[in-house]
């Protein structure tokens, strides 16, 4: 018989990677999507698909299946301007809430929640499930959301209420991808990057992270942490491939941090009076101007996690961008 999932943010970049890889393991799988939401990236695959929005706590626990075997809890805000973060508390925090008591309502048996690397704040050196959190980005909301969230999924768990695992993915490249990574892609494409941002990271492939979710729900540990990271490279050499690739020019040299920030505060200012959000916002200036490592052996260990050769990770991501219309 068939295994159960539930699963939010099933139109997006994780969740189309991931609902795709449910059903090749033969899962049933029944997806929570928004009027609004594009669909398109997941039309091809069998599921049951339940209209509704995770800030209505109502409308969640009406589509989720009773004993569903396990509720995938994909789906986020990733906005990095203040004049979003209102909406943004409603959908990390208020939402992960929701998809947490239907779950315990629907007696699901495994929760697994997708969040970030990011909630261990800004470190010097490389990062490990063990390593203490800093407090020093929870002026970023997204940071401090997402850290919420995992602390009201521990605090489920500690309490014996809900069986859940927590998967903490980096930067994320790959198939699927409409709005993060692909835009500077598309930039490079265009020939309108406006320059190279001095930091980098641990770039993870969409399609790993997706098979690290299923998983968790075989091997997880209850109330365990696990960093899905990948190769660890600078911004500028992700560019310099894509350049490459592209066979496009690209800045040669990095911008400094201080111009960043400089450009960034000017454009929060001018989004004051213009309530649109400036191309850069401090927050994604911090984000960006910072280098983040981390050590994913234990889900290499626990979870079968493997990591992508970058060049593979931005070529396989470039070609599926042709593919659906997304470069000229």
């Amino acid at each position: 018989m068939s295994l159960t999932a539930f699963v939010t943010g099933a139109s997006g970049f994780v969740g189309s990677n991931l609902v795709r890889e449910l059903d090749r393991q033969g899962w049933r799988t029944t997806v929570l999507v928004r009027d609004s939401s594009f669909t398109g990236d997941i039309e091809d695959l069998p599921l049951e698909i339940r209209h509704g929005d995770i800030v209505d706590a109502a409308s969640v626990r009406a589509a989720m299946p009773h004993r569903v075997d396990a509720v995938f809890h994909v789906a986020a805000s990733t906005n990095v301007w203040s004049g979003n973060n209102d909406a943004q508390e409603k959908i990390n925090i208020d939402g992960t809430r929701n998809v947490m008591e239907a779950a315990m309502a629907a007696e699901a048996r495994r929760f697994l929640h997708t969040s970030s690397f990011t909630t261990w704040g800004f470190q010097d050196g490389e990062i490990t499930e063990n390593s203490p959190r800093s407090r020093n980005s929870d002026w970023i909301n997204y940071v401090r959301t997402k850290r919420i969230a995992e602390d009201l999924v521990k605090q489920a768990v500690s309490e014996g209420r809900l069986d859940a695992v927590i998967l903490n993915p980096g930067h994320i490249l790959g198939p699927g991808d409409r709005h993060n990574w692909s835009q500077m892609v598309s930039m490079v494409a265009s020939g309108t990057l406006p320059g190279i941002p001095p930091g980098g990271g641990a770039f993870a492939d969409v399609r790993e992270i997706a098979k690290a979710h299923i998983a968790a729900f075989h091997q997880g540990e209850n109330g365990a942490h696990y960093l899905l990271g990948g190769v660890d490279v600078s911004f500028a050499e992700v560019i310099a491939i894509v350049g490459e690739l592209l066979r496009k020019p690209v800045p040669r040299r990095v911008t400094p941090a201080w111009l960043l920030r400089t450009m960034a505060h000017l454009g929060a200012a001018v989004a004051a009076f213009t309530r649109k959000p400036p191309r850069v916002t401090p927050e994604s200036a911090a984000m960006i101007c910072h280098h983040t490592q981390c050590d994913s052996t234990r889900a290499k260990t626990v979870l079968g996690y493997r990591y992508t050769p970058i060049r593979t990770l931005v070529e396989d991501t470039i070609n599926w961008m042709r593919g659906a219309g997304l470069l000229k």
